[in-house]
Parts: C-alpha cells; sequence; structure tokens
C-alpha cells in the first residue's frame, strides 16, 4: 500500500484504475494500491505538485489507539461505579 497526501488547501479528487477515485481534504491523508500509484492521473497529480505519495503508511496508530490519544475516553456515556436501585 501506498500512502497519499493531499499537499493543497482544497479538497482532491484522485482518479484511480477502474473508474474508482479517492477523495482527500486539505492536507489530509490516504491510501491506495501499489499498481494504482502508476496510473498516469495519479502521476500527473504528483508532478503538479498536488499530492505526495510515500512507501507503506503508519497504520498501527488508527488500528490500535495510542494510550496517549486526547479523545480515547471521550466516547460514549461517562458511567461511574454507582448503581442506581430503588423504585423508579
Amino acid at each position: 500500500m501506498k500512502t497519499v497526501v493531499n499537499k493543497t488547501r482544497a479538497p482532491l479528487k484522485v482518479p484511480l484504475p477502474r473508474g474508482k477515485s479517492l477523495r482527500l481534504g486539505p492536507n489530509k491523508t490516504g491510501q491506495i494500491a501499489d499498481s494504482a500509484a502508476e496510473h498516469a492521473a495519479v502521476k500527473k497529480l504528483v508532478e503538479a505538485g498536488k499530492i505526495e505519495i510515500f512507501d507503506g503508511g503508519d497504520t498501527s496508530k488508527g488500528a490500535g489507539g495510542d494510550a496517549s490519544s486526547p479523545h480515547e475516553a471521550t466516547h460514549g456515556h461517562a458511567q461511574s461505579g454507582i448503581r442506581k436501585s430503588g423504585d423508579r
């Protein structure tokens, strides 16, 4: 897999082989197949300086979750250890 970075301040639609496309927001990254990096339209965007392509990518950050992630405990409802009891 190759990592693609949008270097512009505008959203981009990167045309890929077989009629597919990758939509990238400003300064965002995405992944494409190694063979898609050789596509003529992708090469044209690289030459224009609109995108950059890197080998591989840091996929471990999003997969397992990092303990220092600032939004790790903010999903869902806050729960305390107190159980409600009695008539409801």
